[in-house]
């Protein structure tokens, strides 16, 4: 494979309006793949911007409109009416599909799979999409600092500005999490619905994220549909894949189902 053909490639994909603010070492990873596999520029761009799509950008109904909702949002924080902010949150979440699924469940959703806990003051949202505007239905300890990773730019600077207008210490980032996994040391990870997506990429995505996060506590998910509301088999396939993931490790596990989602909580 010749670097220029991947730097091309890379133009090409980042040229793109649909796919301009992806992660560039995202990009990169992918290209890399598909030039592998003996694909001409052309063929190898395409597969690239289908990953792409399977990866994240299935997972958005429209063109995010970050600026409109920002202005939602700081309205709404600054009447100081917690009920306004949590209808303009849900509002927001209701253009990512994954969190869509969610937002009938949201109170259940926190307060049954984080019952019991330890105090949360440290969290990592991995390929968190828009979940970290569902903070306020989160019971987490005081004084929080969140982390929060995505593939795209444009997503984790719009996080960066939710995360101070709902008063939470930490950062948004765009990044490879297949190729770079948080490393900090907190004492819960999210990681919602991200394994599979990831696993279409690299397969053994999800295994070094289980490995790598530093983390007391993972939240890991699974959808029990697809976004074509295909539900047949899934439930029992992700649930196969996940103890698969865990063999062998010493780790305690507890099961959770939801109407749109297979949770395990695991502690370590």
């Amino acid at each position: 494979m010749e670097s220029h053909q991947l730097d091309q490639l890379i133009e090409a994909i980042l040229a793109s309006p649909k796919y301009k603010s992806v992660s560039s070492d995202l990009v990169r990873y992918i290209g890399t793949q598909e030039l592998a596999k003996g694909h001409n520029l052309k063929e190898a761009i395409k597969a690239t911007k289908n990953k792409l799509h399977q990866v994240g950008g299935a997972y958005q109904d429209s063109a995010p409109r970050y600026r409109a909702w920002l202005d939602k949002l700081k309205q709404a924080s600054q009447t100081e009416n917690r009920k306004e902010l949590l209808a303009v949150c849900k509002w927001i979440m209701q253009y990512h599909s994954s969190t869509r699924e969610r937002l009938p469940m949201l109170e259940q959703f926190y307060s049954t799979i984080l019952a019991g806990l330890p105090p949360i003051n440290s969290v990592i949202d991995v390929a968190c999409g828009l979940h970290p505007l569902a903070i306020p239905w989160m019971p987490l300890a005081g004084p929080t600092t969140y982390y929060a990773y995505d593939m795209y730019q444009d997503m984790t600077d719009f996080l960066n500005e939710c995360l101070s207008l709902l008063h939470v210490q930490g950062y948004a980032q765009a990044c490879n999490v297949i190729h770079y996994c948080p490393t900090q040391r907190v004492d819960l990870a999210f990681m919602l619905k991200a394994i599979p997506c990831l696993e279409q990429v690299d397969r053994s995505a999800g295994l070094r994220l289980l490995e790598t996060v530093n983390a007391d506590y993972l939240v890991v998910s699974f959808p029990t549909h697809s976004l074509g509301g295909n539900k047949k088999g899934m439930v029992a396939n992700y649930e196969e894949r996940f103890y698969e993931l865990v063999a062998g490790k010493p780790w305690s596990i507890r099961r959770f189902v939801f109407p749109s989602e297979l949770v395990f909580l695991i502690s370590r």
